[in-house]
């Protein structure tokens, strides 16, 4: 988790000693272990209930990647019902990408010298 050298762990300890002392450093220690332990199942707990309130589909939930729960368990679903309407738009699209060049050289020559108008209406309510 925190990639540590053993040279590191070594100065991390020098500095302890420094700072804490020969004496209080057995007793800082073990309230550091206390600490680290007290932490590690307030997290257990939460992710336990978490994958209780979710339910069975959730089952195999794992928080340490929350980009891959995201996509395994919201984004995979929805493509895989959107497959089926991708294939069968995919010719309407490659027509409408073949007749669109014309479309817009027909656009660009009735609107020469015209005036360009927005369509969205404006709602200054709304802001």
């Amino acid at each position: 988790m925190f990639n540590l050298d053993w040279s590191e762990v070594l100065v991390l300890l020098v500095l302890a000693v420094v700072i804490f002392g020969p004496e209080r450093l057995p007793d800082v220690a073990r309230k550091a272990g206390r600490i680290v332990r007290y932490l590690r199942t307030i997290a257990n707990d939460a992710t336990g209930r978490l994958q209780a309130e979710l339910g069975p589909e959730f089952a195999d939930l794992d928080l340490r990647n929350p980009r891959a729960m995201v996509t395994k368990h919201l984004i995979d679903p929805v493509q895989a019902e959107l497959q089926p309407l991708k294939a069968e738009l995919a010719p309407l699209a490659s027509g409408l990408a073949a007749a669109a060049p014309s479309i817009a050289a027909t656009a660009d020559t009735t609107l020469v010298g015209e005036e360009r108008t927005s369509t969205v209406a404006y709602d200054p309510e709304a802001t």
